[in-house]
């Protein structure tokens, strides 16, 4: 069985890390290179790193700020935000990612994973999805549709189906980030994320929600999730990665310990 994965998400805005509750409210909470290196030193198996505004903004990511945080760490680092092509892809992995993250731009491009995955393997495409509950109906049976640039814009497409299709265009990884449950740490949205997990063999990251760590081992338990993302449980010091893995590992999750 392979280990269940701990992954700290690093929100970045104009350089800075950031958090907020339901992908509204954000404030300046502290420097993303320090963050990074910090994390891995506690023992995180990877670190993802979104420039939040980057495709709402219609800019590139900042590669600056990836390099400085790839120098940092020696995990698998995952780089999202405003990567619209494969020559942003290559640009983000030259500069010390091992994975891109694609959201927005998949779903209005999905041949997007189609060519990235063929250029670089599905293993290092990710496609993140920023996911709604809504009630059900037939263009949404699942009763969870996708939303894109940052919550802000609603596709009426059914999350169930992009994740099917996702891992049919080549897809290695899906994000699952429940916008109801984004910053709120009242625990994961599980059937959200078992539902995606059931409808796919590609490896689940779950998001949105993480306050304490019995919600990620809930997260990779009753929600078949392979890995847990976590930001305002270790941003603000409430857990260290070390007291998160402990919990799990206690609690019967495989997860990898280093100490």
């Amino acid at each position: 069985m392979l280990s269940k994965r701990v992954i700290p998400c690093l929100d970045v805005r104009n350089g800075r890390l950031t958090k907020g509750i339901k992908f509204a409210g954000n404030e300046d909470i502290g420097d993303p290179v320090a963050s990074a290196r910090r994390y891995y030193e506690e023992g995180a198996d990877e670190i993802v790193f979104y420039d939040i505004t980057a495709s709402a903004e219609a800019r590139g990511i900042f590669l600056d700020v990836v390099e400085r945080v790839a120098a940092q760490i020696f995990i698998p680092f995952s780089v999202g935000g405003g990567i619209s092509s494969v020559a942003d892809m290559r640009a983000v992995l030259l500069a010390g990612a091992e994975k891109v993250s694609i959201n927005s731009a998949a779903v209005t491009r999905p041949e997007l994973i189609s060519e990235g995955a063929m250029a670089f393997g599905s293993q290092a495409i990710v496609v993140g999805m920023d996911v709604l509950a809504v009630p059900v109906s037939a263009q949404i049976p699942s009763g969870y549709e996708i939303v894109i640039h940052g919550g802000r814009k609603r596709m009426g497409l059914d999350a169930v189906a992009w994740a099917r299709r996702c891992q049919q265009l080549g897809a290695g990884e899906l994000c699952v980030n429940s916008i109801d449950a984004d910053g709120t740490k009242d625990g994961y949205e599980l059937t959200l994320t078992r539902a995606i997990a059931e409808a796919v063999t590609i490896p689940i990251i779950a998001s949105g929600g993480a306050g304490n760590p019995q919600h990620m081992l809930e997260a990779v338990t009753q929600g078949r999730a392979s890995a847990a993302l976590i930001a305002s449980i270790v941003h603000y010091g409430q857990y260290t990665i070390c007291q998160c893995k402990d919990y799990m590992a206690q609690h019967g999750a495989k997860v990898r310990r280093t100490w």
